[in-house]
């Protein structure tokens, strides 16, 4: 059985935004990167365990992040009892670790 996401409100933000960049450089562009990123939940939601572990949050907080295929992005999440929590759509090259504070322990 697969967990629910549960999206931070700054990670559904972050998604749209760059949905919309994307589509304002090439008409369909965006569309494939939401493409790219129902992939990636995809996988996080059958294999949630399979990501790498996020460097720089606390050993005790297992916070993962997956990468979006074909576009600079990776999807932070923390996998909790219930649900599986967004907890950023991050650009790779963004300021590392931003969203950091966005973590709840489980």
């Amino acid at each position: 059985m697969n967990r629910p996401f549960r999206p931070e409100p700054e990670a559904s933000a972050e998604l749209e935004e760059a949905a919309l960049w994307y589509e304002s450089q090439r008409p369909g562009l965006g569309t494939e990167f939401l493409e790219a990123v129902d992939a990636a939940l995809d996988r996080i939601a059958r294999w949630p365990q399979a990501a790498p572990r996020v460097p720089g949050v606390a050993a005790d907080v297992p916070a993962r992040k997956a990468p979006v295929s074909n576009f600079p992005y990776h999807i932070a999440y923390l996998e909790m009892p219930d649900a599986i929590s967004i907890l950023a759509f991050a650009h790779d090259r963004r300021e590392p670790g931003y969203w950091h504070s966005r973590v709840k322990k489980p």
